[in-house]
C-alpha cells in the first residue's frame, strides 16, 4: 500500500512560549483603569446596605485584570487606618451588587469576577523609607559617592 501525499500532514512548527508574567496590554490598563473609577465612586457614595462598609473610607488605589478580561483584583486601603483587612468579608458579600454597578457604568461584553486585597504598597513605602533613614545606611550611601 502506498500513501496517498494528499493525505500526509506535516506537522506544525512549534509555537513560542509565552513569558509567565507578560506585561498588561493597553486594553487591560484601560480596563482595569475604568473598574477603578467605578469602584472609587461606589466607595464615595457609600450607597451600602451592609453597616460595616457604610461608615468606611475605602480607596482603591489599583486594579489589575487578567488577560482574558474574566477575573479582576482590586487593591484597597483605608484612609488613616491599618485595619483593612477586617473589611474584605463584607467587600465579598456585597461584590455581587458592585458588580450590577459595574455592569451599568461599563459598555464590556463581560463583567470581570471582582475580588479584593489589600493594599501593601504604602506600608512597604513606609518600611523602605523607614531604613534609608538610619544611620548605617546614611553613612553607606555618603561613602559609596
Amino acid at each position: 500500500m502506498s500513501k496517498d501525499p494528499r493525505r500526509e500532514t506535516r506537522a506544525s512548527p512549534p509555537k513560542p512560549r509565552k513569558a509567565r508574567d507578560p506585561a498588561p496590554t493597553q486594553r487591560q490598563l484601560r480596563v482595569a483603569e475604568e473598574i477603578r473609577h467605578v469602584l472609587a465612586d461606589v466607595f464615595t457614595r457609600r450607597e451600602f446596605r451592609d453597616p460595616d462598609l457604610a461608615e468606611a473610607d475605602i480607596t482603591v488605589s489599583e486594579v489589575r485584570i487578567g488577560p482574558d478580561l474574566k477575573h479582576a483584583i482590586a487593591f484597597i486601603s483605608r484612609l488613616g487606618r491599618t485595619d483593612v483587612e477586617t473589611l474584605l468579608p463584607a467587600l465579598k458579600r456585597a461584590t455581587p451588587w458592585m458588580r450590577t454597578r459595574m455592569g451599568q457604568a461599563l459598555t464590556l461584553r463581560r463583567i470581570p469576577d471582582l475580588s479584593f486585597q489589600p493594599d501593601q504598597a504604602l506600608d512597604y513605602a513606609t518600611k523602605i523609607n523607614l531604613l534609608m533613614q538610619k544611620p548605617e545606611v546614611i553613612r553607606d550611601l555618603k561613602s559609596a559617592e
